[in-house]
């Protein structure tokens, strides 16, 4: 199938990356020179995906230059504060198609994005030792369950692909849904587990230092050691 287009969320507050968060978005920081968002954003157009969408929400304006520099097109996420993710692909479903899903916040050492792929898939690397993670269950390369919590297990990490099949039955999913009391706090990863005998997906995997996601400040200076030095934050300067 050939990729259409890759929706990048970049709607969150990352509010256990504080203080850095309070000043600018995660997606917006500088990790080993470059900027989160713009290194995905380069290496998508790199595999030849031309249309991306990227879902804003928290410091929405801090992403505004990303039109002219990219050519990308934002869209506003307005419940950001409270609802979880699955309200940032609501706001995006008349583009789901044959479409990468992923998180701004990514950093992948090596471009894994191509221009076609053959199904809908979740990425995942290895977790030795006990993990809080959400841990796969596989049957020959299908999920077929997810678990938090396990040991020595693959875990949930890094970019979506949806096919245009599963966008639509994912979308006829969270539109029955969403209006419902429960969903909102709901991350469209649960509605995909409740839901998981309707919504087929392989597992991809990757070498463990291949994907990597930096939760808190800590996390990025074990990655970006100048960050050990010099924070980049005028709040704790």
């Amino acid at each position: 199938m050939k990729v259409n287009n890759a929706i990048i969320m970049a709607a969150g507050t990352a509010s256990r990356f504080a203080p850095l968060s309070y000043e600018r978005h995660k997606a917006l920081i500088e990790v080993r020179g470059e900027i989160l968002i713009e290194r995905q954003i380069k290496q998508l157009r790199e595999a030849g995906i031309e249309e991306i969408i990227i879902v804003t929400g928290y410091k929405a304006e801090q992403f505004e230059y990303l039109k002219e520099k990219y050519n990308v097109i934002l869209v506003h996420n307005p419940d950001y504060l409270t609802r979880n993710n699955n309200a940032s692909i609501f706001v995006v479903k008349d583009y789901l198609k044959n479409s990468y899903i992923c998180s701004s916040d990514n950093y992948f050492f090596e471009n894994p994005f191509e221009a076609e792929v053959a199904d809908s898939y979740y990425s995942a690397v290895y977790a030795e030792g006990v993990t809080n993670e959400w841990c796969i269950e596989e049957d020959n390369g299908r999920i077929i369950n997810v678990v938090v919590g396990g040991k020595d297990s693959w875990i949930m990490l890094g970019h979506v692909f949806w096919s245009e099949e599963f966008s639509r039955r994912f979308l006829s999913i969270l539109e029955a849904e969403y209006d419902l009391p429960d969903t909102a706090d709901k991350l469209w990863e649960t509605i995909y587990i409740e839901h998981i005998n309707e919504l087929d997906m392989e597992i991809r995997k990757y070498p463990s230092d291949y994907i990597f996601e930096f939760d808190t400040l800590d996390e990025l200076r074990k990655f970006d050691e100048s960050y050990k030095a010099d924070t980049q934050s005028t709040i704790l300067k």
